[in-house]
């Protein structure tokens, strides 16, 4: 016995709090992936990333409300086409905040970093003085309910394994994007060597304008991801900000691959401290942990590219 657990009870819970723990894996990836193309591909320190998935989730609620009043026929799949109208909502207005705000603050990341926790806290009044101050929730198709019986003692849930197969998804699409595509190259080239990518024809203006979109509209997929977890209020990104940059640059800002081991490690990390602590005192023990390694490491766990 352990406590008041056998070992059979123990291994089931930690499994269970492993998988919660992949959960919360998903929605940093995500959350990251977004912040480790713009801070890590273009050194733009985005406290306002929160607010861009904010605006994903909401999109995902109202397309939900929508969907059920005006063609309730679509609601099993209405999932799908909040996560698309979250990606553009997102993306649209990351680019239209790059054309207006970040690009004449481009090698000014402490500039970024004011402009954009001041635009934080102007997205989060619209959304109070738009969707209220109270929190909302959507309510998901039938077939998302419900949980899967992997054995007598371990129930997963649905939900959660719908967002760690998107997770994967996107995933597989952004690596595809930054690193086999015409327009990848142009990023990377970009990020190499500004100057000599714009001699070469590159649009340097352009290739920033729709990389800004891309790490947003991704945070706005993470928003639709967040509505299966947690209710959507105004200031719900901002739980989430911290931890997401902490992943990032304990993975090596530049460095996806980094991002994605580095999600995975805080999560599990967390997920299973708090089984044996509370969830205060398992933050505080991940975070001193993290602080420790990265004055070991400061690169983060891969090596570091910097923007020229």
């Amino acid at each position: 016995m352990f406590g008041d657990y056998s070992i059979s009870d123990l291994g089931a819970i930690l499994a269970m709090q492993g998988f919660a723990g992949l959960i919360l894996f998903s929605v940093y990836v995500l959350m990251a992936l977004g912040l480790a193309i713009i801070f890590g591909q273009m050194g733009v320190i985005n406290m306002a990333h929160g607010e861009f998935m904010i605006l994903g989730a909401y999109v995902t609620w109202m397309t939900s409300n929508a969907v059920q009043h005006v063609a309730p026929w679509l609601f099993p799949g209405y999932f799908f086409i909040a996560m698309i109208l979250a990606f553009i909502a997102s993306g649209a207005l990351g680019m239209l905040v790059e054309w207006v705000l970040i690009r004449h603050l481009y090698k000014r990341p402490l500039d970024t970093l004011l402009a954009t926790w001041g635009l934080s806290l102007i997205l989060q009044q619209a959304y109070r003085s738009i969707f209220g101050a109270r929190e909302v929730g959507v309510e998901l198709p039938e077939w998302m309910m419900g949980s899967w019986q992997a054995t007598d003692s371990i129930q997963i849930p649905i939900n959660g394994m719908f967002v760690m197969g998107l997770t994967i998804l996107i995933t597989i699409v952004v690596f595809y994007i930054l690193f086999w595509s015409s327009w990848g190259k142009q990023v990377r080239a970009v990020v190499q060597n500004r100057v000599m990518a714009g001699a070469v024809g590159i649009n340097t203006e352009k290739v920033d304008r729709y990389t800004f979109g891309l790490g947003c509209g991704i945070a706005g997929i993470a928003g639709s991801a967040f509505t299966m977890i947690g209710s959507t209020g105004p200031t719900a990104g901002q739980l989430y900000i911290v931890d997401t940059f902490l992943v990032v640059v304990f993975g090596g800002a530049a460095s996806l691959f980094g991002t994605i081991a580095s999600a995975f490690s805080i999560s599990q990390t967390q997920s299973t401290l708090e089984f044996f602590l509370s969830g205060s005192m398992a933050k505080v023990i991940t975070l001193l942990t993290i602080v420790a390694i990265l004055m070991v490491r400061p690169q983060g766990l891969f090596a570091l590219k910097v923007r020229k």
